[in-house]
């Protein structure tokens, strides 16, 4: 199948993480030129150059998405190179786990901030070249405490619970400009992001970091942890031509981990 991503120009955060690296992997493998974005230089040098070797097309960017006075520059940089954004993948890190009451209004202002705001305002600054191409892609990565709320993520699963209605809005303004907009949801995937979540509450709960981990898969339909590729071919499916009426989803990579239909 041809997912006609050659040449398309993808805006990847978070490209130095697991599920980030992931995605950025996925779309070279397809022929399109990455820009990969990450707050972590030493990382995203590191991400870079593997993938350099492997014959991608790249730039990277150090991005703190909490300062949203770089998005001008760091967008100007990327259409000086490649051209207009074609796929925006907002992938963000996580807030630290806590529970949601009995957190100071500056955590939840500086999370707001670099979650959700940035977010907002890195899409609304690449939208006007996708409606002059009639064509986009606008993929935000949650997670699986938007439909079922995780204990000790309180930030988390209220913020980015915020996303998935400004998503579902924003398919509906910009449909008829040849441009979707989708949710995806990781469950447990194996990332440097889950393995700390993990070993947190086997610190809470006095447990073997094994046992937790051994329980967590119990509770997956497929009896197992993904892994960051499954997570990344289905990111890169939404933003292919192939996707082109899916848009307003929320789109489930969780192994049958969430119980709900």
């Amino acid at each position: 199948m041809d997912l006609g991503l050659q040449g398309k120009t993808a805006l990847v955060f978070g490209a130095a993480g697991g599920l980030g690296g992931a995605i950025a992997r996925a779309l070279a493998a397809e022929g399109a030129n990455l820009v990969l974005a990450d707050i972590n230089d030493a990382a995203l040098a590191a991400t870079a150059q593997e993938m350099q070797e492997g014959g991608a097309t790249l730039m990277t960017l150090t991005w703190d998405l909490a300062d949203l006075s770089l998005i001008e520059h760091h967008i100007g940089q990327i259409e000086h190179r490649f051209g207009q954004v074609d796929i925006l993948i907002n992938n963000t890190g996580g807030p630290p786990p806590t529970p949601v009451s009995g957190q100071t209004p500056a955590l939840w202002t500086s999370s707001f901030q670099s979650m959700v705001l940035s977010v907002i305002a890195i899409t609304d600054r690449v939208l006007p070249g996708m409606r002059k191409k009639k064509w986009g892609r606008i993929i935000t990565s949650t997670s699986s405490g938007v439909i079922a709320p995780i204990a000790n993520l309180g930030l988390s699963n209220a913020l980015r619970m915020s996303l998935v209605g400004w998503s579902k809005t924003l398919a509906r303004e910009v449909g008829r400009d040849g441009i979707t907009a989708n949710i995806v949801l990781p469950g447990r995937i194996s990332t440097p992001r889950i393995a700390f979540l993990d070993e947190q509450k086997a610190k809470r709960e006095g447990l073997a970091l094994a046992e937790i981990q051994a329980d967590s898969a119990a509770a997956i339909a497929l009896g197992r942890y993904g892994r960051p590729d499954e997570y990344g071919a289905v990111v890169t499916f939404l933003a292919s031509i192939q996707a082109s009426y899916v848009t307003g989803s929320v789109v489930r990579v969780d192994g049958g981990l969430i119980a709900s239909i």
